[in-house]
């Protein structure tokens, strides 16, 4: 089947904690280098090191066009702070911020706090999609001329143009508005990897996520996961076109070109939930190649084992390669992550509904 849509990539950045701004931003500067969509850079309360989003707005000013997506934990965190603390990215950035939606679900992490045990994995990720809710409508909750800055009269804001979200969930209520005035992207970009969320999980995502990470062992099945979250989130209103889903590829380039391992050949294999590769870059670019022509996702999210190692091989050998082959883009078109993606900037709940959401 021939596909005309286009390739995306990104790439995790994922490794031993470090405090040194410079080893990020240089990683960023490399995946920028080969013109990816965007970095993830994961998190969580059990994770030792750097906040991910603080390390992201650090890097933000020695990039210029590569998207930025930390995860950003819902569970123990308060709604308010996640939407102030994406859209204060999303500025600094000039609109290339997003977030990975990420929940808390151990006892030792849940004592880090003091507020409440450990819950279900279920009840955590319906409480992750009450977060994404209130968060987008905490974005929307400025309309974008509603600041003023008129000297001659004082005048800062327009409380017109300011709107209470007043959005009550299982275990928090918001009020709003905001404090930070609305993001470039209107709203920044929300991605959800739905492996081991279950049910409520890829409720969330087909709900709220403009990127879906999944991940699969062949192109059939990939093309059947995405089939299904396209579907169910026409389900709940959505445009199954704004919605991107990437397999996520856990990759091993090792320290020279090889060959596969053994059963590769015909794609990666499954390890504890998660798609895995082995090889060189050429490899690898046959590889997504293949699944991109059949069909199968949208795109890939590579996560090398070793950034500080692969990395180079991904973007000189395995971008390279798709970009002489006329599959992936040479340069970034555009300026924020949604044009990057192919994706509008959503126009404002509240103006487009009168106030009302």
């Amino acid at each position: 089947m021939s596909v005309t849509r286009p390739l995306h990539l990104a790439v995790a950045l994922d490794g031993p904690a470090r405090y040194d701004a410079e080893h990020y931003a240089g990683l960023v500067r490399l995946a920028e280098h080969g013109a990816l969509d965007f970095v993830t850079l994961g998190d969580s309360f059990a994770r030792p090191g750097p906040d991910a989003l603080a390390v992201l707005a650090r890097v933000a000013p020695l990039t210029r066009r590569i998207g930025l997506v930390p995860t950003v934990t819902t569970t123990h965190t308060e709604p308010f702070h996640v939407s102030t603390a994406v859209a204060t990215l999303d500025w600094v950035s000039r609109g290339r911020a997003g977030w990975a939606v990420g929940v808390s679900t151990t006892e030792a992490e849940a004592r880090l706090f003091g507020r409440r045990p450990a819950a279900p994995t279920a009840a955590l990720w319906r409480e992750a999609g009450e977060v994404a809710d209130v968060v987008a409508r905490l974005w929307d909750s400025w309309e974008d001329d509603a600041e003023i800055r008129d000297p001659a009269t004082g005048r800062f804001i327009d409380r017109e143009k300011l709107h209470y979200v007043d959005f009550q969930g299982t275990g928090f209520r918001v009020r709003g508005p905001s404090i930070v005035p609305r993001p470039p992207q209107g709203r920044p970009i929300t991605l959800i990897d739905i492996t081991g969320t279950g049910e409520a999980g890829r409720r969330a995502a087909a709900r709220h996520a403009d990127v879906v990470l999944v991940r699969a062992g062949s192109p059939e099945r990939a093309a059947a996961l995405r089939t299904a979250i396209r579907r169910d989130a026409a389900g709940h209103g959505r445009n199954p076109d704004t919605v991107r889903v990437l397999l996520s590829l856990a990759v091993d380039l090792g320290e020279s070109e090889a060959t596969p391992e053994p059963g590769l050949a015909d794609g990666p294999r499954l390890a504890a939930q998660s798609t895995y590769y082995s090889g060189g870059p050429v490899d690898l670019a046959d590889l997504i190649t293949e699944w991109h022509r059949a069909g199968a996702v949208d795109g890939f999210h590579l996560a090398p084992i070793a950034p500080h190692r692969d990395l180079e091989r991904i973007v000189n050998g395995t971008v390279a390669l798709l970009q002489h082959r006329s599959l992936f883009r040479t340069f970034h078109p555009g300026g924020t992550l949604r044009e990057h993606l192919g994706l509008a900037r959503p126009a404002n709940q509240y103006v487009t509904t009168g106030g009302t959401p």
